[in-house]
């Protein structure tokens, strides 16, 4: 799925996704959907269902795509839940950023205007780049992600269905029907019949789902960093899930997060069920579930030395954030120190100033504090550190409010990084780890860490910065996964899952 390390457009090569689709390949799920002309739906490669006729097929970059060319939803593969295109997560343009931002919620808040605003296009070049590349504009993208987010609320809970269109994000109840209704063939009331009752308590807020994703998936390490990492009150390790609090547009939530063989078990409480598309698009950027760890476990298996770490245990994801800028203040306090001092500072940071979340099923307190709450707060009473450490983090929540530094989905990454380096007290070792985990680039690479200075002389590679950098060439552009590798060597908490 990659060529010379760029992705290829998949759904162009016709005589390729016909082979996927004849060989019901599920890694392929979510990179291009399958239009079937002689029944009018559309599907995803690995359906069970018997293959059509090569002639009958057409294949689409999207779900929207395809709904956009008269195709509506098989009800047997449900194409509509699979793992979203690993595409849109390791590239930088603007139209990756754009699907990164529509999928974060932002064109039913802000419109497509907002949107266009937020990547510096006008709405009609964004439109034309969007058509070009995935074969439907922002609109119809938003509108297939609120008929997802309609049928999750639709199995998943007992809200009214008035309810459940505005949470969805639909303007009136006329347009939720007709949508639902043209997308899945399928009423809102026939849908609820079909889930079976297996929605959450009346009353209840909560809604349950299953996050897919490509296998194989390791997630000791993945889950084991973020709990090892953990600010106290905001999360935590409880019964064999990673529970956190969150921050929402309209209101804080409370998720759990739990792994399975086949699928993470999430349960959300919201303040506001309009957060639900949003909050469900941070979980997956959190774990990682949209990455190909076939394609990046192929790359990183030429190399002589991390063959045998892979083979050992595939699928390794890179540990993500649901804040961009929540994990660049905690980059900031965490460098240079121990992992328990970094939760320390974090902690006492939140104690002070994050707001209060209810949780009556755990421990969870507070939301980690915004930028917003810091930007005139006295930190010298908080924070026991170097004077000069402080001020960095007073810089970097300045540079934040004031829009000097935008961290977030449709961040450009290499402006982003430029941002950070002008900042005092940012180095490299705190640029690539915002690079790596808040914004998701997959090539950023952590050459001064400790764990991978350790990791690389264990290994007998070049342990300085700039031997190892030159050393890690080869491993592009995967080298943020070829850390998790490097990591995993070592014996830390980071690599294991707790005890429950």
């Amino acid at each position: 799925m990659v060529a010379g390390g760029i992705l290829d457009v998949m759904h162009e090569d016709f005589e390729r996704c016909v082979r996927a689709v004849q060989s019901k390949d599920a890694r392929f799920d979510g990179w291009f959907f399958t239009g079937v002309k002689s029944t009018g739906i559309y599907c995803r490669p690995s359906c069970p269902a018997l293959p059509p006729k090569p002639a009958n097929m057409t294949f689409h970059p999207t779900a929207a795509a395809a709904q956009q060319a008269g195709f509506r939803a098989c009800k047997r593969c449900r194409p509509d839940a699979t793992p979203g295109s690993p595409e849109w997560n390791v590239r930088a343009d603007v139209v990756a950023r754009a699907m990164r931002l529509i999928a974060d919620g932002v064109v039913d808040r802000d419109g497509v205007t907002g949107l266009a605003t937020r990547l510096g296009y006008s709405v009609r070049q964004l439109e034309r780049n969007l058509r070009a590349e995935v074969g439907a504009g922002p609109l119809a993208l938003a509108r297939a992600q609120r008929a997802t987010t309609a049928r999750l609320l639709i199995e998943t809970s007992t809200m009214p269905m008035g309810q459940v269109a505005f949470a969805a994000g639909f303007s009136s109840i006329r347009t939720f029907n007709e949508t639902v209704s043209e997308v899945f063939a399928l009423s809102p009331t026939q849908l609820r019949q079909r889930s079976g009752g297996r929605g959450v308590t009346a009353g209840s807020s909560a809604v349950r789902l299953r996050l897919p994703f490509r296998r194989p998936l390791v997630p000791d390490s993945l889950f084991g960093h973020l709990v090892a990492t953990a600010v106290p009150g905001v999360e935590e390790w409880r019964d064999g899930a990673y529970r956190r609090a969150l921050r929402l547009p309209h209101g804080p939530a409370v998720v759990s997060l739990r792994p399975d063989v086949e699928f993470v078990e999430c349960r959300l409480q919201l303040s506001d069920h309009r957060d639900l598309t949003g909050a469900i698009s941070r979980c997956r950027w959190m774990l990682d579930l949209d990455a190909d760890p076939v394609a990046v476990d192929e790359a990183l298996s030429a190399d002589e030395v991390l063959a045998p770490l892979v083979a050992a245990a595939p699928g390794r994801r890179v540990p993500k954030t649901v804040d961009a800028a929540e994990f660049a203040i905690r980059a900031v306090l965490g460098q240079q120190v121990s992992t328990a001092a970094a939760r320390t500072h974090a902690g006492r940071l939140v104690e002070r100033f994050g707001e209060a979340v209810d949780d009556p099923d755990g421990g969870l307190t507070r939301v980690f504090p915004s930028v917003e709450s810091l930007v005139d707060a006295d930190l010298s009473s908080v924070l026991a550190m170097p004077v000069s450490r402080r001020e960095t983090v007073a810089g970097l929540v300045r540079a934040l409010a004031d829009g000097e530094v935008v961290l977030g989905p449709g961040s450009d990454w290499e402006v982003a990084r430029e941002q950070l380096s002008r900042l005092r007290g940012i180095g490299p070792w705190t640029v690539e780890s915002v690079a790596m985990r808040a914004l998701g680039d997959p090539d950023a690479f952590l050459a001064s860490d400790l764990g991978v200075k350790v990791a690389a002389e264990v290994l007998d590679l070049p342990s300085s910065p700039g031997s190892l950098s030159r050393r890690a060439a080869m491993w592009r552009p995967w080298r943020a996964y070829a850390v998790q590798y490097l990591w995993a060597t070592g014996d830390h908490a980071i690599n294991r899952l707790p005890e429950s």
